[in-house]
């Protein structure tokens, strides 16, 4: 279990004046989060109930697969290393299409995901940190209701996004304008394309019906509920390597779903590195997507870290690092 590593040095968080949301969308927030959180626990059942009977096609499992790891990687590598820290520098096809495929996630648009995240980072494990563990400061919150709250229960909770201050350069970014604005066309997507395909491939509504059911509304609740065990289990569980100011751990059970992500302690420590998983033998396929760009020529000057650098906050003893060397640019969101 990690132990804690908060430093008080922050002024409390208050939210600026007009950003509290307002009665009607905290409403409408709660309706919305009771949606996404218990509504695909329906569909999980059914989807057991279908395979006991029935089993899984190759279709549905190969559609369900296809569609985790692209939606995935629009997080991973897109929302996250891209957008909110600037790991890299794609072409623009890409990142236009890393900015489609993190939509489809259903996490929000890219706005709201990347400045839910950097204000994340700049508060994480205190008083203004949208999803901590222990969302009153430190030693305030019973463990459990803390995990509930970092993993779904800040869903919930009323709290302003202002991407006028945590993401002024995506408001100006009119491709991510327009993918912001079209959003629901970009999720309504992530669950017509399969059933779409279903119904090609099978010739049958039932074939429709269970591509949909698989690959879109399964698909989107495994995937939420990797992306929240990061907020949740990777603040409370695992090992801290490096000095951070907050409870980030490394969590490896998550690295291979998360897509590297998991290794959050690293990530914390060094929030613009493009690789999370810095030492030796940790799973990291979003670093090895964005090395693949890099050498099909599609990204340019992404941040690998080094030795040294890795040095100036590790606590444990060293490990050779698995990356390459490079110049890391600056980590401060």
């Amino acid at each position: 279990m990690a132990v804690s590593a908060v430093e008080p040095s922050l002024p409390p968080y208050t939210p600026p004046p007009g950003s509290v949301p307002t009665d009607t969308a905290c409403r409408t927030q709660m309706v919305v989060a009771t949606v996404l959180v218990f509504g695909p626990l329906i569909a999980i059942g059914a989807a057991i109930a279908t395979l006991w009977d029935h089993g899984i096609s190759w279709l549905d499992l190969g559609l369900t697969l296809g569609l985790y790891v692209f939606t995935g990687m629009g997080l991973a590598v897109g929302f996250h290393r891209l957008f909110t820290h600037n790991s890299f520098v794609p072409r623009r096809w890409l990142r236009i299409t890393l900015a489609i495929a993190g939509t489809m996630a259903i996490e929000g648009t890219v706005t709201s995901w990347v400045s839910q995240h950097r204000r994340h980072h700049f508060y994480s494990d205190r008083p203004g940190d949208p999803h901590s563990p222990v969302p009153e400061g430190p030693g305030t919150a019973n463990q459990l209701l803390g995990l509930w709250h970092a993993h779904a229960g800040w869903l919930f909770t009323p709290s302003e996004v202002n991407a006028e201050r945590w993401g002024p350069d995506l408001l100006d970014d009119p491709d991510v304008a327009f993918i912001t604005r079209t959003a629901g066309w970009w999720i309504a997507l992530s669950f017509v394309l399969p059933t779409v395909i279903g119904l090609a491939v099978t010739g049958t509504w039932w074939g429709a019906l269970m591509a949909l059911l698989w690959a879109g509304v399964v698909r989107m609740a495994l995937l939420h509920h990797v992306t929240w065990g990061t907020n949740s289990l990777c603040h409370v569980f695992g090992r801290r390597p490096f000095r951070t100011k907050d409870n980030s751990t490394n969590f490896a059970p998550l690295a291979i779903l998360t897509f590297g992500d998991s290794w959050h302690n690293a990530h914390h420590a060094f929030p613009g590195l493009a690789r999370h998983g810095v030492d030796r033998g940790q799973i990291d396929i979003g670093a090895w997507t964005i090395r693949l760009f890099e050498r099909m020529g599609w990204a340019t000057g992404a941040r690998w870290p080094r030795p040294e650098l890795l040095a100036l906050r590790r606590i444990v003893p060293a490990v050779p690092a698995a990356a390459a060397v490079s110049s890391p640019g600056p980590t401060d969101l």
